[in-house]
């Protein structure tokens, strides 16, 4: 079946092939008039009928819209307004207030200056070392000296007045020895700050120690102690047997003092800058991640946390030399302790001593602060040996 027009329509009749014409009422009440067709059926007229009357009958969805229930699930979440306006405004707020603080105390922004400082500062402590006049190696060797003798001959010794002035590593070089432990050693010194104008001094004529034996000693065993020659030990001592008695002295050529007990006659046994209060180490004397910049980076000493306004102590009697405001330490003090020590004290949050001060280990040279290119209260601490680094926990008793 052909649909030829519809009812109503101004369409005129399409095809008139026969006469055999039906009209046909659809479900929307629209009539159709149609002619059979070779092949027709119902069924494709049924589906006909039924996508007409879908196309007539199809319209948008309702949307119902509630708004009482809507403002009451917005009324549930209005809680979230207060917590959303702390998070938004706190934390900025919290970051210009450090920002403002640090632009205060911190005012380094490029790493280049950081590193130009140090540099500055290791320049500075090397003209210290060379002001100082004491260059004396950590086992007591005097540098650029290089006096020779014989052990074949007797030692002998004079007596030498100390003038003001002096110091232990001169009166060395004037009589021609190249160790300063054979004059403290000699003379039982405890402590060469404490040597004063008039005291008389026994110096020897070549480098060695006395030693004095004790019951099961022989010159073997006196020898391998002091790593010396059984030879050069009998004829400094103009011996002509090795037989030794208990209680005899003798001149070991060659012989210094160990470590511990030349540091201690020479008072560089430093104390605690901080003394007894407990501490706690952040960062020790070496390489380490910069705290801001996380590049890696040699630090020239320690790092002591403690809180905020700790008296700091002098770690050695000595004179301040230096006493200002570094980019990178903030307040800062140096102390130059002669023998080649200077020690330095940063980030101090008021300096309590002045240029040109005289100090002793019980002197409070200022306070810990966080200033200079800090992350929070501590005191950094540094030794120069000789304008060199020393790593502090070394010497600290």
């Amino acid at each position: 079946m052909e649909i030829i027009s519809y009812v109503g329509s101004n369409t005129n009749s399409i095809l008139r092939r026969k006469p055999f014409l039906k009209f046909f009422n659809l479900s929307n009440g629209t009539k159709a008039r149609c002619r059979n067709t070779a092949g027709f059926s119902l069924v494709q007229f049924g589906s006909m009928q039924k996508s007409l009357t879908a196309a007539k009958s199809f319209s948008f969805p309702r949307i119902k819209i509630y708004p009482r229930k809507i403002l009451r699930q917005l009324g549930k979440l209005l809680w979230l307004i207060p917590f959303a306006a702390v998070f938004a405004v706190v934390p900025p707020a919290v970051y210009k207030l450090i920002s403002h603080l640090e632009s205060r105390t911190n005012p380094l922004t490029l790493h280049n200056e950081k590193i130009d400082e140090f540099e500055l500062l290791n320049k500075e402590m090397a003209r210290f070392a060379l002001s100082s006049g004491e260059e004396v190696e950590e086992d007591g060797s005097i540098i650029g000296t290089l006096a020779s003798y014989s052990f074949k001959q007797p030692v002998t010794f004079s007596e030498y007045t100390v003038k003001k002035g002096d110091t232990i590593s001169g009166i060395s070089k004037r009589f021609n020895l190249n160790n300063i432990s054979t004059i403290i050693g000699v003379n039982n010194i405890d402590n060469v700050r404490a040597l004063n104008a008039g005291k008389k001094l026994v110096v020897p004529s070549i480098d060695g120690l006395f030693y004095k034996t004790v019951k099961g000693d022989s010159i073997q065993l006196v020898a391998k102690k002091y790593s010396a020659s059984i030879e050069d030990i009998l004829d400094v001592n103009d011996l002509d047997v090795e037989t030794l008695s208990v209680g005899q002295k003798l001149f070991i050529p060659g012989a210094k003092l160990d470590r511990t007990t030349l540091r201690r006659a020479m008072g560089d046994t430093f104390v605690n800058p901080l003394r007894n209060i407990a501490w706690r180490l952040t960062s020790k004397c070496g390489w380490r991640a910069d705290p801001f910049t996380g590049v890696k980076q040699y630090h020239p000493g320690i790092d002591m946390a403690i809180s905020q306004g700790t008296p700091i102590y002098a770690a050695l009697s000595g004179k301040v030399v230096a006493c200002g405001w570094s980019n990178v330490y903030g307040n800062y003090v140096i102390i130059d302790h002669q023998n080649g020590y200077q020690s330095l004290y940063g980030h101090m949050s008021k300096k309590l001593c002045t240029i040109n001060q005289e100090v002793t280990s019980s002197t409070k040279i200022g306070l810990v602060g966080s200033t200079g290119y800090s992350t929070g209260p501590h005191l950094h601490f540094t030794v120069y040996k000789n304008g060199k680094v020393v790593d502090p926990l070394t010497l600290i008793k």
